[in-house]
């Protein structure tokens, strides 16, 4: 007899494809509210599939045999007990809104507080969930307390009083792009080069040069196009499987759509490849950092930085990663560095509050 499900977790053992893009909540929120109910998420339809949640697309014509339950947006709110859909589409706050409200919060503020994860974003305004948050930090800027204090507060008793632990949309986060070939080095193969296998690595590097940038002129951001872009990136490997600037860029659509586990590897043998290829160092820090795999994000930021330390960015994400390590004395070097590298950067005053 199978072990009774436990009340607080509907989706033990289910397997969760979300179906559609017009839906309120964002793809990480659904990912977590589904996690939370004890599921497995994914955004396509594939045979493991045992429910379907739609987002207010049209269902698909056909579907694995293996589902038993399609449900809507709004089903999967009620289970999880989060308001019903209009509710939440009425309690989203714009920047302004907020800042009527809480006449002591800035911009600044707002932004810091979601790039350490404290309050999201939907299309740039703020849930409902946020308000809490956002009333302490207000409460507390009020009674003069310095924003670099509230945040660490807020980061220690995070686990307790978040409702829900959802993430900043991944998009926010920067990563390293190539944007251009190096020159062509002789690979081992040619080192007793005849004229034929010089003329066939010549005729592969130039094709793959050819699929990388087609690829880069597509990954320009724009969802529509990525699957363009990793097609072209695929067919540049064809060419020449060690082809490190089209292995991180393919890594890194990998990453935008949240395939953690395809993005890791690439950039993992990106690095066996090239071990000085700074972008995979640094966007594999963002994946353990994402996976709060903190040590982990520690070595491979310090690796990114070993090549190329005047990258602001590293040192920011390190800086942030030591800090929720407890390793502020570690940390304070880093965000020094970053004020140092960047002094107009987005980050520069939170930057000067932890390293005074």
């Amino acid at each position: 007899m199978p072990a009774p499900i436990p009340v607080d977790h509907p989706f033990a053992a289910e397997h969760v494809s979300v179906v559609g893009r017009g839906g309120v909540l964002s793809r990480r929120d659904l990912r977590s509210v589904v996690e939370r109910l004890g599921g497995t998420c994914a955004f396509t339809l594939n045979p493991n599939t045992t429910i379907i949640v739609t987002t207010g697309d049209p269902l698909p014509a056909e579907w694995p045999a293996s589902v038993h339950r399609v449900m809507t947006e709004d089903e999967l709110c009620r289970i999880a007990g989060l308001p019903d859909l209009e509710t939440l589409r009425a309690q989203y706050y714009s920047s302004r809104d907020l800042q009527g409200m809480y006449s002591g919060l800035r911009d600044d503020h707002l932004r810091y507080l979601e790039k350490w994860g404290l309050i999201r974003t939907v299309a740039g305004r703020y849930s409902f969930a946020d308000l809490h948050v956002v009333k302490a930090a207000a409460a507390d800027l009020e009674r003069g307390l310095s924003f670099h204090a509230i945040l660490r507060a807020m980061l220690a008793e995070r686990t307790g009083q978040m409702a829900f632990d959802f993430q900043p949309p991944r998009s926010d986060r920067p990563h390293a792009r190539v944007v251009s070939l190096p020159e062509r080095r002789n690979s081992a193969a040619s080192l007793f080069p005849s004229d034929r296998a010089e003329a066939i690595q010549s005729a592969n590097y130039t094709l793959a040069a050819k699929y990388f940038l087609e690829g880069a002129e597509l990954d320009d951001g724009d969802e529509r196009s990525l699957e363009g872009a990793a097609s072209a990136y695929r067919r540049a490997l064809l060419f020449d499987p060690m082809l490190v600037p089209a292995l991180v860029n393919l890594a890194n659509i990998h990453y935008e759509r949240d395939e953690l586990v395809e993005a890791d590897a690439i950039y993992e043998k990106a690095i066996r490849i090239d071990p000085e290829c700074f972008e995979a160092y640094f966007n594999l820090g963002n994946i353990h950092h994402d996976l709060a795999r903190y040590p982990d994000a520690v070595v491979a930021y310090r690796e990114a930085l070993a090549v190329n330390p005047a990258y602001p960015e590293a040192h920011f994400y390190l800086a942030v990663t030591l800090e929720k390590l407890g390793r502020s004395a570690e940390a304070r070097a880093h965000w020094m560095q970053y004020r140092d590298l960047d002094p107009d950067g987005e980050f520069v005053e939170l930057a000067k509050e932890f390293s005074d």
